[in-house]
């Protein structure tokens, strides 16, 4: 009698052949896109495949080749609104281009060298990067191994990578343009205390377009970009609420809790009390509840052009470096008054 608990037999390619009544070859030849083989043939060895439970162990194969269909996509802060849409954006595009995406987080306490240095032990064919700008060492193995490196919303990180940016500083000096022109004459930024590379050029582009105009500015840096630092940063404003008059929030998600604390927390009126400006148009700007004046930067765009940039690089590896950058506009609702 048979152990019925032992480990099932791994099935391989011979399996499938010996069912079908094909070579090994023709098995090889039905797996592999592009490739020659009969219908009869290949229906023989896709029904001998799905009765023996067998599947095409990619990641061997890749290792074989040299190369894989496998991106890896590096990212941060996922619960953020807008960071889950960029990713859903861009890993579907991915499965869209044949390519098969793996997904790492990293976290504040990860070091972006070591995921961007894990992804590489699997032969990966690139790599997007949203998290934390990485450091030029890893970016230049990266190119050493005809790995193309994509980093979307990031400094230069001295390596010759591809990069795609939003036009933040345009945005930072659009919210401050947005705001004066709706009658504000006191203003604040709320910012993380911690900001990443785009968020902190967009709250100094706007400072930089006050200062120009005389305008004094309050910068508000508090806790992280979440709803919670947004909540904290009201409580602030609530304290001096009677020396501002205006609040661009550099991210949708803090002034989504900005908003919430300014209204039911404290009782201010927006935006008869303070106007209040976002940045990036997550879909709950639009919410009834919120009704967010806002800047938008285009999540599919920004992942069309990364994509486009990686797709590029595969193709022509000799490239020179390219930097594309994504525009900006202002979408106006009912947290500022009509200009």
């Amino acid at each position: 009698m048979s152990d019925a608990t032992g480990p099932k037999k791994t099935v391989n390619s011979f399996d499938v052949a010996r069912l079908a009544g094909v070579s090994r070859s023709a098995v090889s030849r039905t797996f592999t896109d592009g490739a020659s083989v009969s219908k009869e043939t290949r229906d023989k060895v896709i029904a001998a495949a799905r009765e023996l439970g067998y599947r095409v162990n990619v990641l061997a194969r890749s290792l074989h080749k040299q190369k894989s269909d496998l991106v890896g996509v590096v990212a941060a802060d996922l619960d953020n609104p807008f960071r889950a849409e960029q990713i859903d954006l861009l890993t579907q595009g991915l499965l869209e281009r044949g390519f098969r995406p793996i997904l790492i987080r990293g976290e504040p306490s990860a070091d972006v060298a070591d995921l961007i240095g894990s992804l590489l032990q699997y032969s990966v064919a690139g790599v997007i990067v949203t998290s934390d700008t990485p450091p030029e060492s890893i970016c230049r193995e990266c190119l050493d191994n005809g790995v193309p490196l994509v980093v979307v919303n990031k400094r230069d990180p001295g390596a010759p990578v591809d990069r795609v940016v939003t036009a933040f500083e345009a945005g930072g000096r659009m919210a401050y343009d947005h705001l004066v022109s709706c009658g504000c004459k006191k203003l604040a930024v709320v910012t993380p205390e911690n900001s990443s590379y785009s968020i902190n050029g967009r709250a100094l582009s706007f400072e930089q377009a006050a200062n120009a105009g005389g305008v004094a500015v309050t910068r508000i840096a508090w806790g992280t970009q979440s709803y919670d630092g947004g909540l904290a940063a009201a409580e602030f404003v609530n304290r001096v609420k009677s020396e501002i008059d205006g609040i661009f929030c550099t991210a949708d998600y803090l002034a989504l809790g900005v908003l919430d604390g300014l209204r039911h927390e404290h009782g201010l009126r927006v935006p008869e009390d303070i106007q209040v400006i976002g940045y990036d148009d997550i879909a709950q700007a639009s919410w009834k509840a919120y009704d967010l004046t806002t800047i938008l930067q285009s999540r599919k765009e920004l992942c069309e052009i990364t994509l486009d940039l990686l797709m590029q690089r595969l193709e022509n590896p000799d490239l020179p470096q390219q930097i594309r950058e994504c525009d900006i506009s202002l979408v106006q609702r009912g947290t500022t008054r009509s200009a």
